[in-house]
């Protein structure tokens, strides 16, 4: 009898499992069929693709510690890339990016066209003053606006200022205003200055005396450093920079600090312990105002530094926070507006509605005259933050942020 009874347990059992996948089936075909019968589809998926231009040419420096990375400023846009997939996907919203590299001062015209045949809405711009102009005047032609994540040129958001043109990379008077207040925050009024002979040497030493004058600081004495391209790396280059460096700074007058402008990697890295007075040395060199530190780790930047790091193997420099802020600032209004339309995600962008947190503190806006985004300037050496301005004391009517660079009643730019 107990065979009998497990032979009928086995024989239920076995027409169970026969027919549970046809139920599962029917099941899942029954969640598929509308009430006619009709099959749903799939849910669409709307991409927005992201152009990213890159001016590139091997850039050498004074310390093999300061060669830029091969992927600075793009590592950053792509790990924005990555987060706003994070967040796409439940939207049903997907998020790329092209990268494409010219030659400084090349014609960028011809990748472009590329790039809009692809059906690329946005571009990132890691270019020269005169490229980004040449880009952004086409580009505003074919609706499609361009995210400046290189360029610190005053001129492009002041003269030479375009509708079309975001701005996430600060200017140099952001830069250097930036600086300007926490010297004067520690009482270090009196500024000696060194620069460089090219010309974004000068167009920073301009800033810091735009910054001095704005805040009450004196430049008690200048001097310019002329590029005679001396070999820099041989031992008797060494000898003769230790030997040059205190005769060069001997004569300034009395000054608390010694401000070095010298964007272009001629002499500014062997100033620091080597002038005549010893003073603290900033600029270029010493003290460096950025966008964004390496070392950061306020307002969640472990959080961004770990990710960024785990991505690319390096820390994050302020080419890759600019570029990174100006991909989320797309994913930010593609979600907001829930859509991809490059009109509709400009308008919000915009919008009194627009901000974007960047691990600074608070949340950031854009200028309305001219486009340049607000943000805090990270002061610091090469191995942590040292200060964030604004300072405490430098106030505003608006925002403390437009204590950095040029405000409202003094800007230029007439956006067209």
């Amino acid at each position: 009898m107990g065979c009998v009874v497990a032979v009928f347990v086995f024989f239920l059992i076995s027409v169970f499992l026969a027919v549970l996948p046809l139920a599962e089936a029917s099941a899942q075909a029954s969640s598929k069929s509308g009430t006619a019968g009709l099959v749903v589809p799939e849910p669409e998926v709307s991409e927005v693709r992201l152009g990213y231009i890159r001016a590139y040419a091997p850039q050498l420096a004074l310390s093999i510690l300061d060669v830029p990375p091969r992927d600075e400023g793009v590592a950053g846009a792509s790990v924005a890339i990555s987060d706003n997939n994070t967040t796409g996907r439940f939207l049903g919203q997907k998020f790329s990016l092209d990268v494409v590299e010219v030659k400084p001062d090349s014609d960028v015209l011809a990748v472009f066209d590329v790039m809009v045949g692809k059906g690329i809405s946005t571009i990132l711009a890691d270019l020269s003053a005169v490229q980004l102009l040449a880009l952004a005047d086409t580009a505003q032609a074919e609706g499609i606006i361009v995210f400046n994540v290189g360029a610190t040129d005053d001129r492009l958001r002041e003269e030479d200022c375009r509708a079309n043109v975001f701005h996430t990379a600060p200017t140099r008077s952001m830069l250097a205003d930036g600086l300007a207040q926490y010297l004067i925050w520690k009482q270090w009024r009196r500024w000696a200055l060194v620069y460089g002979s090219h010309e974004r040497d000068r167009l920073f030493a301009d800033a810091l005396r735009r910054a001095a004058e704005r805040f009450g600081a004196e430049i008690v004495a200048e001097k310019e450093f002329t590029d005679t391209g001396t070999a820099r790396r041989t031992d008797s280059g060494v000898v003769q920079i230790q030997r040059q460096m205190p005769v060069f700074t001997q004569g300034l007058a009395e000054h608390d600090v010694l401000l070095v402008a010298d964007e272009s990697e001629v002499f500014g890295t062997y100033v620091p312990f080597r002038t005549w007075q010893p003073r603290p040395v900033a600029g270029t060199a010493g003290l460096m105002p950025s966008a964004w530190h390496p070392a950061s780790e306020q307002w969640g930047g472990t959080q961004i530094q770990n990710r960024f790091l785990k991505a690319t193997g390096r820390r994050m420099l302020s080419k890759d926070m600019s570029a990174w802020t100006a991909a989320r600032i797309i994913g930010e209004a593609a979600t907001r507006t829930r859509s991809a339309d490059p009109a509709e995600i400009a308008a919000f962008i915009r919008s009194d509605d627009f901000s974007i947190a960047a691990f600074k503190g608070q949340k950031l806006t854009f200028r309305r005259w001219n486009w340049q985004l607000r943000q805090p300037i990270f002061i610091g050496d090469g191995r942590s933050v040292v200060s964030t301005s604004p300072q405490e004391g430098f106030l505003h009517q608006f925002s403390e942020l437009d204590t950095l660079g040029i405000d409202r009643p003094e800007t230029k730019c007439v956006l067209k």
